[in-house]
Parts: structure tokens; sequence; C-alpha cells
């Protein structure tokens, strides 16, 4: 019976909050929480957004961690204007994720950051456990999706939870680095910390760091055909822009090094044929094959070895090919959810 009435209120406490406070940031203080590397993060913050409205059994809720310095405003756009995910069967969390400048992060913290520097995507995926089941109540997830970064977590939700989620999504992702991931991601490492050391300033560093990215995140092809040479200019002008407001180094430092470390079959002795055992959610893992941001190699292999769900795109839009069939990926993706 008490369980019965802890549900109806659930539900009722969700269902106000999808009336009320669509898209409105959120914050919940989980405490101080322990990472992996045994440091603390003091009064750890971690911040979201609501969509949707809880069914009577709190069986259709799906949580959207943040990609690579994604917040969940952004995560907003693609839900609301896009339709990613339909709010109008399912009830969405949007998690801001450790070091993204709205949950707890280098730039944001009152106290030693420097715990920031042993940051793993697994202290993403605990952080948000603690915050799901001890704040909201929740215990159980229908399904975590997740773009880049956020699909790495949603991997990493797969092995470290495995009995707590029915599916999982993850696109443009991976369950470990590839060499060649691992070779740009030192490459802009190297040279944030190099120019810092050498006096650069932060937006000198931010436009040749954006100009580098930009270089992997899209194809050749894809620049070619959409920038022509006589817009070039104004392209590289593009560059200059501010900063927005969340942005800090400290905080791309945080994330890169956590996305670098990144391994799901690191419990497992560096095994991912014994990490895929431990996976008992559906998986969907949608792939670009001239993604290289994010090889898709490491990605399919897991997706043999789980019999995964696969839609493999071939565009040129490199790492962002989603937004380039987006209406076929959001009917892939609510297939995919419906079956």
């Amino acid at each position: 019976m008490k369980k019965l009435i802890k549900r109806i209120i659930l539900v009722i406490i969700f269902s106000l909050s999808a009336s009320y406070s669509q898209s409105i940031q959120k914050y919940a203080d989980i405490g101080d929480f322990k990472l992996i590397s045994g440091e603390t993060i003091i009064n750890c913050k971690i911040g979201y957004r609501t969509f949707g409205k809880i069914n009577s059994d709190s069986s259709n809720i799906i949580i959207y961690p943040t990609w690579f310095l994604g917040t969940s405003e952004g995560i907003s756009t693609l839900i609301q204007k896009y339709r990613f995910v339909d709010s109008t069967k399912y009830y969405i969390i949007a998690i801001d994720a450790l070091g993204n400048g709205i949950s707890s992060s280098p730039s944001n913290y009152d106290y030693e950051d420097s715990v920031f520097t042993n940051l793993t995507i697994s202290d993403m995926v605990n952080s948000q456990y603690k915050f799901l089941t001890e704040t909201l109540g929740i215990k159980h997830l229908f399904c975590a999706i997740g773009g880049s970064m956020g699909s790495m977590q949603t991997l990493q939700w797969s092995v470290n939870y495995p009995d707590f989620i029915d599916k999982i999504v993850a696109y443009l992702s991976t369950p470990k680095m590839s060499s060649y991931d691992l070779l740009w991601m030192n490459t802009q490492l190297s040279f944030i910390e190099s120019a810092r050391k050498n006096g650069m300033s932060e937006k000198e560093i931010k436009k040749i760091s954006d100009m580098i990215t930009a270089m992997i995140a899209r194809t050749p092809d894809y620049i070619v055909e959409n920038t022509d040479i006589t817009e070039f200019p104004e392209y590289l002008k593009s560059f200059e822009k501010e900063t927005n407001k969340e942005f800090s180094f400290d905080n791309y430092l945080a994330q890169l090094k956590a996305m670098m470390k990144h391994d799901i079959s690191t419990n497992f002795g560096g095994c991912m044929k014994e990490a895929a055992k431990k996976i008992k959610a559906e998986l969907f893992i949608i792939v670009n094959e001239t993604d290289i941001l994010i090889n898709p190699t490491q990605a399919l292999n897991l997706a043999n070895l789980t019999d995964a769900e696969t839609f493999v795109m071939d565009n040129n839009c490199g790492h962002l090919g989603v937004s380039c069939e987006i209406d076929r990926c959001r009917e892939e993706v609510a297939e995919f959810l419906e079956k």
C-alpha cells in the first residue's frame, strides 16, 4: 500500500512538473558525490529539464544526457522544435552532464576544482543514477538516448546499471575510443595546454580550437559543398564569435579528458566481449560511415557482440550526420521505441 501511495505521489509531482515547468532549467543537489578516483564533489549539483508527462505506471521515462559541452537547453531544441523524441508519449528528462557548466563543473565549483581532473564518463552516469533514484525517486527507466558524448553515457549506463533500463539509443557513439579519436583529442589537449602555458588569450585559443573541431566535425566534401570559396572570408570570420556564458576551457578539458578515458570494458579487464555480456538493455546504435570525429568501428563491433539494431548513415555530414537526416533518424528512433 505504501508503495502504491508513493507511486501515485510521484505521478502527481511529475504531472505537475510537466504541466507548469516544461523546459525550465532545474537543479538538484545530490549531496557530496564520490568519484571513481576517490575524490569528492562537495554539494554536487545536477541540472535538468523535463518534457511530457509520466504515465500511470511510470513506464515511459526516458533520460537524455548531454553531448560534449552541450546543455539540456540544446536538447530541448531537439525535442520541442524537431520532435526527435515524442514528448506526447514519453516523459523525457534531459540531464546536464557533470563538467558542462550547468551541473557541477570547474567553472561553477566553490571548492578546489582539481577534483574534475579525473572525471570519467562513469562518474557522469553514477551521478545521474543518484539524482534519478534519490531525488526523483525513479526505480526504472524505459530508455536512455544520447548523441556523441551523450551516447557514451548511455552505453556506460548499460553496464553500470544493466537491470535499471530497458532500451538504449546511442547515436554517433562509441563504447571506447579508437586510436584516431585519441589522436584529435590529444591534439586539442596539447594545443590548449601549450597555448595557455604560453599566454595566448582564451578568445584566440577558442578560435583555433573551434577551427580544428570544424575540420573533423564535418567532412571535407561537406565544407567544400556548403562554403563557396567566395564566402570563405566570412566563414573564417565566424570563428571570432563570442563564447556562451557556460563555456570555459576548464570545463572543456574536464569533459575532454573524461572522453579520452571512456571505455565500457574497463571493469571487465578491457575485454569488450565480457562487457557485452553484462548488457541487458535492447540497443539501437546509429553511426555515420563518414564520421571522422568519433570513428564508428567500435560501435559497430559492439552491435555485433550484442545483436543490437543499427542504422548506418552514409552522408557527407560526418559527426553531425544526424542533423542532415533528422527526419529519417526520428522515424528510426520512434520505431525502435515502439517495438
